[in-house]
């Protein structure tokens, strides 16, 4: 019996799928697409009308400095009050627990979706430490998912949310290359019905389109404008990237093994109407703490610190770094919407950056790609995604050779323990 078995021919590799079977998906993916970056660029466009209110036109009214102490605490903690009072009161209750939510979105019922687009909008506003990437995936996939099927029934729905996660992966990013790898990620290790590249050209097609679409109305970028790494990596340089991704991961893991017992703390309050203004007080003191620039989804901030790292010392850099990762775990475990990508890139820029004012022989470009690579390994445990955002940071190809090798290290000090994700019943995922 063994000896038949083992005589049998092995499965014959999948055959590509026919272009016909490819052709119908170019339509719905494109305008899923153009639809994801959309919705993106104008939640994104009214949050900063927004946030131009609250933290200039009306403190500069008010005579109270913009980012005095005071109007820091009264605004974020306002923020929590108006985002509780949607979390209460507006039908949907601004969809399921934060914490419990990822890049990969369930597929939400539609009267959800007002509601959580305005507790996005108005925490984008407010300045907690949060992205729009988990809302916005969640929004688009659920919008994607209910007119596709409607419109097209014959389509798999699995396809409408692949087609959503990647046009706003792609829109996020301005540039599909960030959901092909998010793809392939989650796509690896399953049973694929034809080659991967079929499986991704839809997917493809649609953050393509949502990345283009990006590009034209509000032109994103993600290049910090470092001075260029213009040397061949040496042995100190391998050193510098090693030892920096592998603290910034050690650092990362701290608030991860943190987040279930603060979200506990804030669950025990029982309330949104409590945990959400407290959590903002909190911000708020942190935001003193640490200052303005640890505020908010973190881009703008980036760029600032980028702009001149020879402005603040290494132990500044080292306080905005803890306290914006403080600030993305009070605000992912007392209820605000939003992603932790952007805020986890702040704290890596910062780390890697206060490496840079410690020892001014660690390029700064190599300072930011190792701690941003280290932190996303940390907090996002996507692999390629961190990689990738690390990378496109600092645009040198030079640096991405020892990215590869510093991810090894950083990954043996993350996988298999918990993420900053958890279950419905408050355990972690792992």
């Amino acid at each position: 019996m063994a000896h038949d078995t083992a005589q049998q021919p092995s499965a014959a590799p999948a055959a590509p799928a026919p272009a016909r079977a490819l052709l119908p998906l170019i339509l719905p993916a494109l305008v899923v697409g153009v639809g994801g970056s959309l919705l993106l660029v104008g939640v994104s466009a009214a949050a900063e009308q927004l946030q131009h209110v609250l933290w200039k036109n009306l403190p500069d009214a008010l005579g109270i400095g913009r980012y005095s102490v005071l109007w820091m605490l009264a605004v974020l903690t306002m923020t929590g009050v108006l985002i509780g009072l949607v979390v209460w009161k507006v039908p949907g209750h601004a969809g399921p627990d934060p914490a419990s939510m990822g890049l990969n979105a369930p597929v939400l019922p539609p009267v959800v979706l007002p509601s959580l687009l305005l507790a996005t909008a108005l925490m984008l506003a407010g300045g907690p430490s949060l992205g729009p990437e988990n809302p916005i995936i969640a929004v688009n996939v659920a919008l994607a998912f209910w007119a596709g099927h409607r419109l097209i029934p014959r389509v798999p729905g699995s396809l409408w949310v692949a087609l959503a996660e990647a046009a706003t992966i792609g829109a996020l990013f301005g540039t599909p290359v960030a959901a092909a790898l998010v793809i392939s990620e989650a796509l690896a290790g399953r049973q694929l019905k034809g080659q991967l590249w079929d499986n991704l050209f839809g997917p493809l097609m649609a953050a393509g389109a949502g990345a283009m679409t990006t590009t034209l109305v509000s032109e994103p970028s993600f290049d910090l404008d470092l001075p260029p790494f213009g040397r061949h990596p040496g042995w100190s340089d391998l050193l510098a990237a090693l030892v920096i991704a592998s603290l910034t991961a050690v650092l990362g893991m701290c608030a991860v093994y943190a987040f279930p017992y603060v979200h506990g703390f804030f669950k025990r309050l029982g309330h949104p109407m409590v945990a959400l203004p407290v959590g903002g007080l909190v911000l708020g003191l942190l935001g003193a703490l640490g200052g303005h620039l640890t505020l908010f989804k973190g881009l703008d901030e980036i760029a600032e610190l980028a702009r001149d790292p020879d402005r603040w010392s290494a132990g500044e850099f080292t306080l905005m770094a803890v306290v914006k990762l403080a600030a993305l775990l009070i605000a992912a475990a007392c209820g605000f919407r939003g992603g932790r990508i952007f805020p986890a890139v702040f704290v890596g820029v910062s780390f890697g950056l206060g490496a840079h004012a410690l020892l001014p022989a660690v390029h700064p470009a190599l300072g930011v790609s190792a701690g941003v690579l280290g932190m996303l390994l940390a907090i996002t445990r996507q692999g390629w995604v961190s990689l990738f955002t690390a990378a496109v940071l600092v645009s040198s190809p030079a640096i991405l050779a020892l990215l590869c090798i510093a991810s090894l290290p950083a990954w043996l000090l993350v996988t298999g323990r918990p993420q900053m994700q958890l279950h419905d019943d408050g355990t972690p995922v792992i």
